[in-house]
């Protein structure tokens, strides 16, 4: 490749590829440069752009090869010819994607990946559905490369440095550590992409017996159909985060999280997102959604020293749009979530009718409100378990909304004739220095 080669396919000026290879950090002592100096320029210029120095690149990557180990990583089998996409369509695809940060210089493993959404195209699959198809992929699979790379590095890489290795010899552990796991990444995909296609037949073919019954009514749009939608979230995240710091909060959203998806694979519904401690869910059948929101419920309440749950769903038409649920349905169930208060399960009057005869379950009027962003009043109820009724509820950390058992306060005052449990001095000592800020 020569220089202007590089220069067009990098972005970067001669001038600077030139002071870049005087440096060592291109052209690896070559007369001219190869397709991996592309990729070695375009790290160096994020670098610069992240406010990393010249200097301290130069160092890093004679100490730690730096750039050889990030072209290593991310071109396994080595770095190619670069092409263009040759049609219209070929572009709509690859910014769909969201590669813009590689322009539109496509490498071999690029362009048989657009000859495959050539081949679906051609066999009738609309472009409408295949771009979202292809941003879906481009999006899930993103995050599954983030959370590996950034996993290695954070309980790999950083226990080799713990351990006391450096430099060359840091880096060396690290890329063995890395050569032994990367083969396993593609089974493992294969594993759970089969595990998910196994849910989302059994779903299919609901669908289709739906039509063919017809309980699903004609759909409006493309890609629309029935479903009850909750969204699930703990009551006190915020004040429990700040109060208890980020690594104390994040445990404890890790059990949350356990329970709600174990919850929602027993009930047979599916986790569409995570935002936080909030969880959007989806299911095909109403009382199977009201039963994982009261189990959900129930498993949180019984969580020592744990903050309360509370969630609200509707059900209705729903467009299937990027592997999300969108529309009106969605933004009540929200809506409805947000009113809810600690250890509440509401639900709007369509959901109660559809989840009607579900086993064990009270649909409790709480008469009609207006929510926020919502034009007309929703009539509201509230689900609870016939066999729950007199259950007494634990007392609540006023600091940091943490609920605690018998036995399970650190510390306890009274003031102002009411006695008050923490579930640490820390939480104690916040409310003796500012108790007007918790009056509840």
């Amino acid at each position: 490749m020569s220089l202007e080669e590089l220069s067009r396919w990098s972005g970067e000026s001669a001038e600077q590829l030139l002071e870049w290879r005087s440096l060592g950090l291109v052209g690896g002592g070559r007369d001219d440069f190869g397709p991996e100096d592309v990729e070695r320029a375009r790290l160096i210029r994020f670098l610069l752009r992240r406010g990393i120095r010249l200097e301290a690149i130069v160092k890093a990557d004679r100490e730690q090869d730096v750039l050889a180990s990030h072209v290593r990583a991310a071109f396994a089998s080595g770095v190619g010819r670069s092409y263009t996409p040759e049609d219209a369509a070929g572009r709509r695809f690859w910014r769909s994607m969201g590669f813009g940060g590689q322009g539109e210089r496509l490498y071999e493993e690029d362009v048989q990946a657009l000859k495959t959404l050539k081949v679906a195209l051609d066999a009738g699959f609309p472009e409408e559905a295949l771009l979202q198809l292809a941003r879906v992929w481009a999006d899930a699979l993103g995050r599954i490369a983030e959370a590996e790379v950034r996993l290695f590095h954070f309980y790999v890489h950083e226990r080799l440095k713990a351990g006391g290795l450096a430099g060359r010899e840091l880096v060396e552990a690290s890329n063995a550590s890395g050569d032994r796991m990367r083969p396993l990444i593609e089974p493992a995909l294969l594993y759970f992409h089969q595990k998910g296609m196994e849910q989302a037949a059994r779903e299919d073919v609901l669908l289709h017996w739906q039509e063919e019954a017809g309980l699903e009514g004609t759909a409006e749009v493309p890609a629309q159909l029935r479903a009850a939608v909750f969204f699930v979230d703990l009551s006190s995240f915020t004040p429990l985060a700040e109060a208890m710091g980020d690594a104390a909060a994040a445990e404890v959203l890790a059990r949350f999280s356990q329970l709600v998806r174990e919850a929602v694979s027993r009930c047979e519904g599916r986790v569409i997102k995570q935002i936080g401690d909030a969880f959007m869910l989806v299911f095909s059948d109403a009382r199977a959604a009201v039963t994982c929101a009261l189990e959900i419920e129930q498993r949180t309440a019984q969580e020592p020293q744990f903050p309360a749950a509370r969630s609200g769903g509707h059900h209705g038409p729903v467009l299937y749009r990027e592997g999300d649920y969108l529309g009106v349905t969605v933004n009540v169930a929200a809506r409805l979530a947000d009113e809810a208060g600690r250890h509440q399960v509401l639900v709007s009057e369509a959901l109660r009718r559809e989840a009607a005869g579900a086993p064990d379950v009270e649909f409790v009027p709480l008469g009609r409100r207006r929510l926020k962003g919502v034009a007309d009043e929703v009539e509201l109820f509230e689900v609870v378990r016939r066999t729950e009724a007199g259950v007494g509820r634990r007392q609540v950390d006023p600091v940091c909304g943490m609920e605690l058992g018998p036995g399970e306060s650190a510390a306890r005052l009274v003031f102002d004739g009411r006695e008050q449990v923490f579930c640490s001095q820390g939480c104690l000592q916040r409310f003796v220095a500012t108790p007007e800020r918790y009056p509840g």
